[in-house]
Order: C-alpha cells, then sequence, then structure tokens
C-alpha cells in the first residue's frame, strides 16, 4: 500500500516520500514570497536543510535561513528570530526540523505583528484573544523528526529562562496552513533521537488515552498511534533507511498531537521541569519516566490499559503485559532506565516537584497529583526503582 496521501484533518497535510519538492510550489500558494525557514543549529548545516533553502530561492522566493536556537529554546532565541523576521522584509516562516525547530517558527510566525509580549499568551483561560489575528504570518510545516507532532500543533513551548520553566504559548491561528510530512526527511536522524522522539509520540498517545473525561475521537486516534508505534518504532531504529517504518512513525506523531488535546499527564509533568532544569531532551525523558508513571496510575488506568493491550494483540492482554510490551520498547531502543543515566541528579527534587504539580499537564493525569507525589515519582526513576 502506497503511503503516499493529502489529509485534511483539519490541517493540510502533504504526505509521503519525496514530497518535500513541493515547498516552493505550496510558499507561493499561501502568498508566501520572502519565506523565512527556521530550525535549529544542528540541522541549519544539514543536507535537508540547505537543499530546501535551495529550492525556494530557485523558485525565485526570498528565502533565509534562521537558526539561532538551543534544543529547549528561550526568549532570547525568538527576539533573534523576530529581528532577522523583519530584517529580512519576511512574509511567512517555514518551520522546519524537531519540536525545537517547529515551535519556534510557530512563534516567530505568531509574533511578527503583536505588540504584546510574549508571555501575555500563555495558555492560561482565554488569554490567546489578546493577540491580533491579522498579526500572524501564514505558516509551512515540516517536521523531520517522528515525535511532538508540533507540525499539526495550536501551540508552541518556550523556556522563561527567569524561573526555569517551560511555557505554552497558544493561539488557534498558530497553527500551520500545511504541513509537508515526507518520511525521506528523517532518514539521517540518529538512533538516539529517532528513539527519544518516537517514544514521545507514545507517550502523548499513551497519556492522552489515559486521561480522564469523554473523548472517544481522541483515544481512537491514540491507540491506532501506538499501535503505529510498537509496529514501527525498533525498525525505524535499527535499519534507519526504512522508508516504510518512517512513514508510520511520521503518522503516529501527528496523531499524538491531535489526541493529547485532550490531555496528558505525569510524565509530561516530570518532563517539563527536567528539560527545563537539566536540558535533557524531552522524548527520552518522557520515556524513562514511563514505566513509573503507568505503576503509579496502575489502579484507575487498569481496565483501560487492558482493552489497549487486546487492541494491541498483546497474549494475555492487560496492565503487565501493557508494561511488559513498554520495558521492551525502551530496551530495545536504547531508554536509559533512570533519569540518573540522563544526567540528572538529587539536588533539586523539590524544585521539581513543586514545579510537576503546577504544570499544565498534570491536570490531566488519571490519578491526582501531590507534590510529595511527583518528588516520590522523580526519586523512583531518578534510582531506576520501578
Amino acid at each position: 500500500m502506497s503511503k503516499t496521501a493529502n489529509w485534511n484533518y483539519p490541517t493540510s497535510v502533504r504526505f509521503g516520500a519525496g514530497r518535500i519538492q513541493e515547498l516552493p510550489e505550496l510558499c507561493q500558494s499561501l502568498g508566501i514570497l520572502r519565506p523565512l525557514l527556521v530550525t535549529d543549529r544542528g540541522l541549519g548545516s544539514a543536507p535537508i536543510t540547505l537543499a530546501a533553502l535551495d529550492s525556494l530561492k530557485a523558485a525565485g522566493l526570498g528565502a533565509a535561513l534562521f537558526c539561532e536556537l538551543k534544543p529547549n529554546p528561550v526568549e532570547s532565541n525568538l527576539t533573534a528570530g523576530l529581528a532577522a523576521y523583519h530584517a529580512g522584509q519576511h512574509d511567512g516562516v517555514v518551520a522546519f526540523g524537531g519540536g525545537s525547530g517547529l515551535d519556534m517558527g510557530k512563534l516567530i510566525a505568531f509574533m511578527s505583528g503583536q505588540s504584546r509580549p510574549v508571555w501575555d499568551f500563555e495558555d492560561v483561560g482565554d488569554w490567546w484573544t489578546r493577540a491580533d489575528p491579522r498579526g500572524i504570518a501564514p505558516i509551512i510545516a515540516v517536521p523531520t523528526t517522528a515525535g511532538t507532532g508540533s507540525e499539526v500543533g495550536r501551540a508552541g513551548i518556550l523556556t522563561d529562562e527567569r524561573t526555569h520553566t517551560k511555557r505554552i504559548i497558544f493561539h488557534p491561528q498558530m497553527m500551520p496552513r500545511i504541513v509537508i510530512s515526507d518520511p525521506a526527511l528523517s532518514v539521517g536522524m540518529p538512533a538516539f533521537i529517532t528513539a527519544g522522539t518516537g517514544m514521545d509520540a507514545f507517550s502523548h498517545c499513551l497519556e492522552a488515552y489515559c486521561a480522564p473525561g469523554f473523548h472517544p475521537l481522541a483515544d481512537g486516534i491514540a491507540v491506532e498511534g501506538m499501535r503505529l508505534v510498537t509496529g514501527a518504532l525498533v525498525r525505524a531504529v535499527k535499519t534507519p533507511d526504512d522508508l516504510d517504518a518512517r512513514a508510520d512513525m511520521l503518522a503516529a506523531a501527528a496523531m499524538g498531537a491531535t489526541a493529547f488535546q485532550k490531555g496528558l499527564g505525569g510524565m509530561h509533568a516530570l518532563a517539563h521541569p527536567i528539560g527545563a532544569l537539566y536540558d535533557t531532551h524531552h522524548g527520552m525523558t518522557n520515556a524513562t519516566l514511563m514505566p513509573y508513571v503507568l505503576k503509579f496510575n496502575r489502579s484507575v488506568i487498569e481496565e483501560r490499559i487492558t482493552r489497549l493491550a487486546a487492541y494491541l494483540g498483546l497474549a494475555n492482554p492487560g496492565f503487565d503485559s501493557f508494561l511488559d510490551l513498554v520495558m521492551r520498547l525502551r530496551s530495545d531502543t536504547g531508554v536509559p532506565h533512570s533519569l540518573a543515566e540522563l544526567g540528572v541528579d538529587d539536588r533539586q527534587t523539590a524544585l521539581i516537584a513543586q514545579m510537576a504539580v503546577v504544570d499544565p499537564s498534570a491536570g490531566g493525569n488519571p490519578r491526582p497529583l501531590s507534590e510529595a507525589d511527583c518528588a516520590a515519582l522523580f526519586t523512583a526513576a531518578l534510582k531506576g526503582q520501578l
């Protein structure tokens, strides 16, 4: 079966190998004549990035590159990106790369015509209504990793260096107008990034599925996303040029980000402060935390996980067989068993617990989280005591 298609769900997605070739035409279809291609430093000089930039210039578009951003982007990166956007008289953004490049591209496009500071648009209540929608530039998103699903999202994550917290900036029009999901772009990802981003997609689907509340649309997308990951992630890690596996992972990443509108949970609530304080890879942090949070939530998710295990075709479907699957996925893809293996220590346990319990993701955990719970979960994951 050919894994090439055009989707509207509701984002317009051009899915399939080689579809990056359509980038210049799609820019022109949105009236973008001077695109700013935004990505991270690691991808700034990569062949796939330079080829995309060259294709834009060859089509007569006034394209330029901005790649000065950290793996966990901060406000100063946004300020620099906006300066580059205005200096180049750009009229749209191509957000290119993994979560950091995609989020920063969306934030630059969003803030390009705003007069208020970015923190005024944090995802709190109806703060998004403060923005001037006429000041939001059009965005084309091109994911090169299969994890965050930011290409189909309406928000961007920015680290506030003053408080070392990751904050979500939201507006409905931050959703990219068009997405190019080309699995060939992800072939060059190192195994560590393939594993970490892939497990991030799995965590998005898993936490969305377990989040309380009635949202069968999100649940259905989440369980199929997990099926795709369990069948494709190890292949993508061990056989990097397997385009079929890469395609399934790209689809699962978008599905996770679609599903988690229902909510996230303790994995993300802890991963956000850990990433902000220790600059760990977000997906790998979620993957390391996963079994500890699952075990904590067991009493309230066991029936739901049993249904999931049956859908995934596990023998003796139940919580234990699903946990075994998670442990195998982690082992087969090189996920550490403890946070200590990611360079995390116990010096900021209290602060991490304080930050985790007020993180927006904490409210979606199926079992209420207290500060003491967060401290205990962090300590267990730090020591590898499951």
